[in-house]
C-alpha cells in the first residue's frame, strides 16, 4: 500500500458513492449509462472471485464486498427501481463489441491459463474500456449534468492515480505487470478530452457540453 493506491481506491470510492446518491436523490438515472453500470458489474465479479478462496487483507476484502455491493444496487436502481427514468434510446453503444474481444484476448495474452487467471484478465481488458458507453452517450447527448461530471472526473482520478502506484512500485519494490499498466493506461487517455472539458468548464461552475 502506498499513497498513490490509497487515494486511488479513495477516489474510485467517491465515484461509485456520488453515482449512487446523484441516482438515489434525483429518483432518477438520467444521463446514467445503464451498459457502463453492466459492464462494471461483471468486471468486478470475474476479478473478485478470489473472496472465496484467498484473504489478503481486511482492508483488500471490504473493499472488494463494496465495489461488489454497490454494483449490483446500481444495476438493481436502474433497471428496476427507476426504470421508467432510464433513457435507453440514447444508451445504444453495442456492448458485444467489447466484450467479445476482451474474451478473446484475455485468453490469448494472460499469466497463466486457468480459469480464475483468465477471469481475472479479462476484467483488467474490460474495465479499460467499460466507460465508453458512457462516454458515448455523453457525446451523443451533447452534455452531462455536473454530478455525473463529476463521478466521471473521480473514475478517470482512479485510473490516473493507478498508473502513479505502479510507477512508484516499478521503482521502490521491483513490481512489474504489464497487463494492468497497459490497460490503465489506455484507460486514462480514454479520459484525456473529458479531463480537459472538466478543468476548463465544470470548475468553473459551467456545465459540460461538448462539441457536435
Amino acid at each position: 500500500m502506498n499513497i498513490f493506491r490509497m487515494f486511488g481506491d479513495l477516489s474510485h470510492l467517491l465515484a461509485i458513492i456520488i453515482l449512487l446518491l446523484k441516482i438515489w436523490k434525483t429518483r432518477s438515472c438520467s444521463g446514467i449509462s445503464g451498459k457502463t453500470q453492466i459492464l462494471f458489474t461483471v468486471v468486478y465479479t470475474t476479478r473478485y472471485l478470489d473472496l472465496f478462496f484467498s484473504y489478503i487483507s481486511l482492508y483488500n476484502s471490504v473493499m472488494k464486498v463494496i465495489f461488489l455491493v454497490a454494483s449490483y444496487a446500481t444495476i438493481y436502481l436502474i433497471y428496476f427501481k427507476f426504470k421508467a427514468t432510464y433513457d435507453k434510446n440514447q444508451d445504444t453503444f453495442r456492448i458485444e463489441f467489447l466484450l467479445g474481444p476482451c474474451a478473446v484476448l484475455a485468453l490469448i495474452l494472460n499469466h497463466e491459463f486457468s480459469v480464475v487467471e483468465i477471469l481475472w484478465t479479462f476484467s483488467i481488458y474490460l474495465e479499460a474500456v467499460a466507460i465508453l458507453p458512457q462516454l458515448f452517450m455523453v457525446s451523443k447527448t451533447g452534455e452531462a449534468e455536473t454530478i455525473t461530471s463529476h463521478y466521471l472526473f473521480c473514475l478517470g482520478s482512479y485510473r490516473a492515480l493507478y498508473i502513479l502506484n505502479w510507477i512508484y512500485r516499478y521503482v521502490y519494490e521491483d513490481f512489474k505487470d504489464w497487463i494492468p499498466v497497459i490497460a490503465g493506461i489506455i484507460q486514462t487517455v480514454l479520459y484525456c478530452d473529458f479531463f480537459y472539458l472538466y478543468v476548463t468548464k465544470v470548475l468553473k461552475g459551467r456545465s459540460l457540453k461538448l462539441p457536435a
